[in-house]
């Protein structure tokens, strides 16, 4: 099977023409340009076409007049662009299928002379059909056009099976998945997913027919959980807009999750899915910096987190409530959360299938150990032998850290670029937490660092 991404954007593309945000911007400074998202599959089955995809094709090098199925996931200004299926009426006599909700294919219609050697072909959710010898099963979107308007009809997604046993799951144009086309796609293993991503960081509950960056990986976790996508599954992010991060950033994010970004007129044949991360994590960065929203970003994709808060609740404190109530709402509803200080069981836990561990944070944790053991206060008696119990906490938490077999996230302070503390009690938190960050980071593979928002690895 050979499926090439003729466009990767929206219907208006990225960059928009007439935009000047900083998404669109960098993709134009970079030279790169999304046109409406369309995939050829094997010279035969074109999944969507846009008014601008014969172009796209023609910069592709590659060529339309072979294609004897067009698959219309739903009716809209550009879905289908019905101009370029009269442009091919115009140099090819070859007989055609045309497939999609019944809305989609009578406007197709009106485009095209009745003696053309067009089938038009009205499809809707749980449809199965062999078309030139795919097989085509058609499943529920949760996308509807054209509300309001007499006929309209809901979107459709497409499972498209090639001759040679190949599998793509077409899944543009939706928001999150209907529970019953998640339930279709049980143990399908597919070659290639084109996953809707529209929204970026701009994932909107109220606008749930497409999907953001956060939705995108949930839908992911979705479809492993099901047998749909596997690691040998190429999940792409498809019906790309300028609401999303720049490419190179928005590749890094997507990574996260098992799921790539590629450029219009990609092959994407044989390549077969990216690894999804594993191992240890750590978080970095000053207060706001967006490290806990990168943190928790990592494991949107994971079949199960456990989200271990240090910090414990503070009776009377209505800011720090807040604080904790604004974490709270942000996590899925299928996390646990975990409220403690002894992280060396958690770290310890040998189940192969233990959920990922996400622990916010380190900073709050080393507060905690230093409160029980009662060592704020250095050169008085006692400090000493207090502070021992200090380091060896640190000392078992560095050992579970070097040897757990879990999948874990931790997120941690940098406290030491700012001005002296001026208390011998903030110098001593700060020198140990500096040190606390320096061990861990010495024991991990990955390590970021969040700074107004924008991450580094280190």
């Amino acid at each position: 099977m050979s499926l090439r991404l003729l466009g990767t954007g929206t219907a208006e593309g990225w960059p928009q023409a007439s935009c000047r945000c900083a998404s669109c911007a960098t993709e134009r400074t970079e030279g790169r340009v999304r046109s409406s998202t369309a995939a050829l599959l094997d010279d035969t089955v074109l999944l969507d076409c846009g008014p601008t995809t014969p172009e796209a094709a023609v910069r592709a090098g590659v060529h339309l007049s072979r294609v004897r199925v067009l698959l219309v996931t739903r009716q809209h200004r550009d879905h289908p662009g019905q101009a370029a299926l009269l442009r091919r009426g115009w140099v090819a006599d070859a007989p055609l299928v045309v497939a999609g909700p019944a809305d989609a294919v009578e406007a197709a219609r009106a485009w095209l002379a009745p003696e053309a050697p067009v089938t038009w072909l009205v499809v809707v959710p749980g449809d199965r059909h062999e078309l030139h010898g795919y097989d085509v099963r058609v499943l529920a979107a949760n996308h509807r056009t054209g509300l309001g308007t007499p006929g309209a009809t809901e979107a459709v997604l497409y499972d498209v099976t090639s001759p040679t046993g190949l599998r793509a799951l077409h899944a543009t144009g939706t928001g999150p998945l209907p529970d019953a086309s998640v339930a279709a796609t049980e143990g399908a293993a597919y070659d290639v997913v084109l996953l809707d991503e529209t929204h970026g960081d701009h994932d909107d509950p109220a606008d749930a027919q497409h999907l953001g960056l956060a939705s995108f990986a949930d839908q992911v976790r979705r479809l492993r959980a099901v047998g749909a996508v596997t690691d040998a599954t190429d999940v792409v992010a498809v019906h790309l807009s300028h609401h999303n991060p720049p490419t190179r950033e928005l590749a890094r994010r997507l990574a996260a999750h098992g799921a790539r970004v590629v450029d219009d007129g990609t092959e994407l044949a044989a390549h077969g899915g990216l690894p999804v991360p594993g191992g240890r994590t750590l978080v970095l960065g000053g207060a706001r910096s967006g490290k806990s929203a990168e943190a928790e970003r990592l494991l949107l994709a994971a079949p199960a987190v456990e989200y271990v808060a240090t910090s414990g609740r503070r009776a009377g404190d209505a800011e720090w409530a807040a604080r904790v109530a604004t974490h709270v709402e942000r996590r899925p509803a299928h996390w646990t959360t975990t409220e403690t200080l002894d992280l060396v069981p958690l770290l310890a836990d040998p189940r192969p299938d233990a959920p990922a561990l996400l622990v916010d944070c380190l900073t709050l944790w080393l507060t905690g150990v230093i409160d029980r053991h009662g060592a704020w206060e250095p050169g008085t008696p006692g400090h000493h032998a207090a502070w021992a119990g200090v380091e060896a906490d640190v000392a078992a938490l560095l050992a579970a850290w070097r040897t757990t077999s879990r999948r874990v996230v931790a997120v941690s302070n940098e406290v030491g670029q700012g001005v002296v503390p001026a208390t011998a009690s903030g110098r001593l938190f700060r020198d140990a937490m500096g040190r606390l960050n320096a061990a861990v980071a010495a024991e991990t593979e990955d390590v970021r660092w969040c700074v107004a928002g924008r991450v580094v690895r280190l």
